[in-house]
């Protein structure tokens, strides 16, 4: 029988700011959380009581996800006019053989119902003047241009053909990835590029106080809570850093426990690897891997991982690669999130990383190393759900 699942109060406070704020729905959210929604009501009800002492700072006052990707749409929407009027100078003067020839010669690049609307004629009278009717395989591009707009939208500009294309085939398109591929190209649709930033130093512990490379570079896994990976990262705002501390499950590249604090910490990774053993249920025979930052050598952290019977592994000094797994997703977060966006406030920006791994990276973001499925589908798939 699965233990009880516990949740921190910060995991909480996130909860109830994300439930609580504009366009968001109760029960949207606690299905997104994979949280009973009577238990999302509970926390709302003990926040406004004072139970859950929210984040000093001002109210949210963000846009909403779904006005932020209106707003989006409509921008490339304005962009794709704008590069039609910059190949067509004065065409809007011109009769209407002189803008269907250009829609005919442009049709490979941009959308023969934008040129239409943009130019200011019917797209029935271009194609009549066009000598035909829109063959199947048009009428197709177009139908599956606007799935490959909806996956991409719903990854928040991140997603590449490859995703995009599990996508379509998960909603029962027979389609290829170079299709695909062409179909976003034409489209405009670019995932965003990766962009990495040295952090800076963390400091070294003593050598006593180091614990061996247990892990040895073997990301992977036959069950959940066998092996985890922790480690933190830097996340700037108008108000200063924000420190994110997490703990990735490598059986499912799943972030199992998280935290976040204005200052750097010992705390901060103990408050991370707590959640982590809550959501679990205190897991037996597993093993915690992180580097060697003071944060994780210190007298506070060891003492957890010895009372709950954790095993403790570190990285060599200085070698990113032996904990690779925990770096790719930092940089996953960061080019996927927090790179593209300007905190104004610490709040902010602590909203939005909750947002990301709660609602987007753990039950929805397809995974290459997990065949192209989510985190928590993965489990599901494989009956380790806990």
């Amino acid at each position: 029988m699965a233990s009880r699942k516990h949740y921190t109060d910060e995991f909480k406070r996130e909860a109830v700011r994300l439930a609580t704020a504009p366009g968001n729905s109760m029960a949207g959210v606690a299905r997104d959380l994979g949280v009973n929604r009577t238990l999302i009501g509970h926390w709302v009800k003990n926040a406004q009581a004072g139970k859950y002492e929210m984040t000093p700072g001002a109210p949210l006052k963000s846009e909403s996800q779904s006005e932020v990707e209106q707003l989006r749409r409509e921008l490339a929407k304005v962009k794709m006019e704008r590069d039609i009027l910059k190949k067509a100078p004065g065409l809007l003067r011109e009769g209407p053989d002189v803008k269907y020839g250009f829609i005919a010669k442009h049709r490979a690049q941009w959308p023969i119902r934008a040129m239409c609307r943009v130019l200011q004629v019917s797209a029935s009278g271009f194609y009549e003047w066009d000598g035909r009717s829109p063959s199947q395989r048009s009428v197709d591009n177009d139908k599956l241009t606007g799935l490959i707009r909806q996956s991409f939208a719903a990854s928040d500009r991140t997603y590449g053909s490859r995703r995009v294309w599990e996508d379509l085939r998960e909603w029962g398109h027979d389609v290829s990835v170079n299709r695909v591929a062409r179909l976003m190209s034409a489209a405009g649709l670019l995932a965003r590029r990766k962009r990495r930033r040295r952090p800076g130093a963390s400091t070294q512990a003593a050598q006593h106080t180091i614990a061996p490379n247990l892990l040895q570079r073997q990301f992977d896994a036959d069950a959940p809570n066998r092996r985890w990976l922790a480690d933190f990262t830097y996340i700037w705002t108008a108000e200063g850093w924000l420190y994110l501390a997490v703990v990735l499950d490598v059986f499912s590249r799943r972030i199992v426990g998280w935290s976040m604090r204005d200052e750097m910490t010992s705390q901060l990774v103990i408050d991370a690897l707590t959640m982590a053993i809550w959501r679990r249920g205190s897991p037996k025979e597993l093993l915690h891997h992180s580097d060697q930052g003071s944060q994780y050598t210190s007298d506070d952290f060891q003492r957890v991982l010895a009372g709950h019977g954790i095993t403790c592994s570190m990285s060599r000094r200085g070698d990113c690669w032996d904990n690779a797994a925990m770096e790719s997703f930092f940089s996953t977060f960061k080019t996927e999130r927090a790179s593209r966006t300007i905190y104004r406030t610490r709040d902010e920006a602590r909203a939005d990383a909750f947002d990301y791994i709660e609602r987007f990276y753990n039950p929805r973001r397809r995974h290459s190393t997990l065949q192209y499925l989510s985190p928590v589908r993965f489990e599901e798939l494989h009956g380790a759900a806990v």
